[in-house]
C-alpha cells in the first residue's frame, strides 16, 4: 500500500471518540493519603479534615495531579473497570508500526483542571484523537506526532462535569538512519539499535565521568555538607554555589517502580524495570532494575549498583540489582 493512502487511513480517524474508562474508586481519603506520603506533599486541604471542614471548600480535596490517577487500569496491565470500553485509543500508533514506524517518544504530556475533585465523586475519561502532524525528520528519526486528549468526567445525576483533561502527545517514527522494511519477498534488514546518550552538562558531566570510571559519585555542598541528587548548581538549603562530590557505596533499597510494558521501544528489553532507588546515603535516583523478575520486585528490597556497558562501550549506566538481606 503506498504510504499517502495508509495515511489516508490514519487521517480518516482524526477526531473520532473512544469510550468510556470509569475509576475503580470514587474520590477517597487513603488513595488521596497515600499519594501525598509518596509525592512528599503536606497541604493540608488534602489531608487534615478538620482543616479541610474550614476552608472554602468545606472538606478534603484530591491533588489536582492526581486526576490521571483515578482511572489507572491498576497493578494488571488493561484491568480497567467494569463498563469500560475495549475500544483502543492507540489503534493509529498500530497502524504506524505496520508501516515501518516502530518507535514511540513521549513528548509531551498537559495536565489542566476545572476545579478541586471532593470525596465521593465518581469518574471517567474518553479519549478524541485530536491530531496527526505531517511528516517531520528530527534528530530520532522520520515520523509523526499524534495527539491525544483524554477529557475526565465527574459522574453526576444532573449530567456529568467536566472536571479536567489530559493532552498527551508521543511522536511515532522511523529511528535514523535504519533502513524501510524491505519489499516482499527480500529478506528483512535487521537494524541495530542504540540505547540514548544522556544529556550531559557542566552540572551533571561529573557524575557521567564517574559513571563511566564505575564510581557512582554525589554532589556535596561544601558549606553545609548537604548531599543533592539530581545535580544542580545551587544548594538547596543554604544555596551555597560551592561543591564537591563524595561516592556513595551503591547500596540503597528501592523507594518505588515500574515496570515498562507498551511501547516496545528498541534497544530495551521488556517488560523494563525501572526503580527509584532510596541509596543509604540519603538521596534518591532512578536507573534500571536487573536481575528481578516484575513478580518479585518489592518496595524496600535491598539493592546494589553494577555498572553496565551498552553499545560496545559507548555508554555505560548505573543499575540496580536485589540483595539478600
Amino acid at each position: 500500500m503506498a504510504e499517502q493512502e495508509w495515511m489516508s487511513e490514519v487521517r480518516a480517524k482524526v477526531g473520532r471518540e473512544y469510550g468510556r474508562v470509569y475509576a475503580w474508586d470514587e474520590v477517597n481519603a487513603p488513595m488521596i493519603r497515600q499519594w501525598c506520603e509518596v509525592m512528599g506533599i503536606d497541604n493540608p486541604l488534602y489531608t487534615d479534615a478538620a482543616h479541610a471542614a474550614a476552608s472554602e471548600f468545606g472538606g478534603i480535596v484530591a491533588p489536582p495531579a492526581m486526576l490521571q490517577a483515578w482511572c489507572l487500569e491498576g497493578l494488571h496491565m488493561n484491568n480497567y473497570a467494569p463498563g469500560s470500553t475495549d475500544e483502543n485509543p492507540y489503534e493509529v500508533l498500530k497502524m504506524m508500526e505496520a508501516h515501518g514506524y516502530p518507535s514511540v517518544v513521549a513528548v509531551n504530556s498537559d495536565l489542566s483542571f476545572e476545579r478541586y475533585l471532593k470525596l465521593g465523586e465518581k469518574l471517567y475519561y474518553t479519549t478524541r484523537l485530536d491530531s496527526v502532524g505531517e511528516e517531520k525528520t528530527t534528530a530520532l528519526g522520520t515520523g509523526f506526532f499524534v495527539t491525544l486528549i483524554m477529557s475526565f468526567f465527574s459522574q453526576k445525576p444532573a449530567g456529568d462535569e467536566k472536571v479536567g483533561q489530559l493532552l498527551f502527545r508521543v511522536f511515532k517514527f522511523r529511528p535514523a538512519n535504519v533502513p524501510k522494511p524491505a519489499e516482499k519477498g527480500a529478506a528483512p534488514a535487521v537494524p541495530k539499535y542504540k540505547r540514548p546518550q544522556p544529556g550531559v552538562s557542566d552540572d551533571t558531566r561529573f557524575f557521567w565521568e564517574g559513571v563511566q570510571a564505575g564510581r557512582l559519585l554525589i554532589q556535596r555542598c561544601t558549606c553545609c555538607g548537604t548531599l543533592r541528587h539530581p545535580p544542580a548548581p545551587v544548594c538547596i538549603d543554604c544555596h551555597s554555589f560551592d561543591w564537591d562530590t563524595v561516592e556513595a557505596s551503591g547500596k540503597g533499597e528501592i523507594h518505588s517502580f515500574v515496570v515498562m510494558h507498551y511501547p516496545e521501544v528498541p534497544p530495551f528489553e521488556h517488560p523494563n524495570p525501572i526503580g527509584l532507588i532510596d541509596l543509604d546515603e540519603g538521596v534518591r535516583l532512578v536507573a534500571g532494575l536487573v536481575g528481578v523478575k516484575r513478580d518479585e520486585i518489592g518496595i524496600g528490597q535491598r539493592v546494589q549498583v553494577e555498572f553496565q556497558s551498552f553499545d560496545d562501550g559507548e555508554l555505560t549506566l548505573p543499575m540496580f540489582r536485589p540483595v539478600a538481606g
